[in-house]
């Protein structure tokens, strides 16, 4: 593949909070993709099993100034690039969230993780020596 997709999630997240941020991230970019869901399949009993999303997607993680480098980097290089932050993840529904980001500075914006899609290289670039979450 050409393409590749990573998501990068703050290190020392606690496992639900994880959890919720690569679930948020993943559909966030899913919703960005053609093709992002393969074929359903077929067990051999004939049980039919939803189509996945056929790209494998590492899970790294990063410190919370390297997120903010890694969304500026990939923004320069114009990869897609979906970020979840502490104003989403503490925000009751969307609304709110779209109020309290329209009165956050850029710089004031903490990053929880990222999900990026790009060129295999330029991501390749961009995290390849973040460590992978264990």
């Amino acid at each position: 593949m050409s393409t590749k997709i990573v998501v990068v999630l703050r290190q020392g997240l606690e496992p639900a909070l994880a959890a919720n941020a690569g679930a948020v991230l993943g559909l966030a970019l899913g919703g960005r993709l053609e093709n992002s869901l393969a074929a359903d399949g077929k067990d051999a009993d004939g049980g039919v099993h939803a189509g996945l999303n056929p790209h494998p997607v590492p899970t790294l993680v990063a410190s919370g100034e390297q997120l903010r480098r890694l969304k500026a980097g990939a923004d320069e290089q114009g990869l897609t690039v979906v970020g979840f932050n502490e104003v989403a993840r503490r925000s009751r529904d969307y609304m709110e969230y779209l109020d309290a980001l329209a009165t956050t500075q850029s710089r004031d914006v903490e990053y929880v993780g990222l999900a990026l899609l790009g060129p295999r290289k330029d991501v390749n670039r961009l995290t390849g020596k973040l460590e992978l979450m264990r």
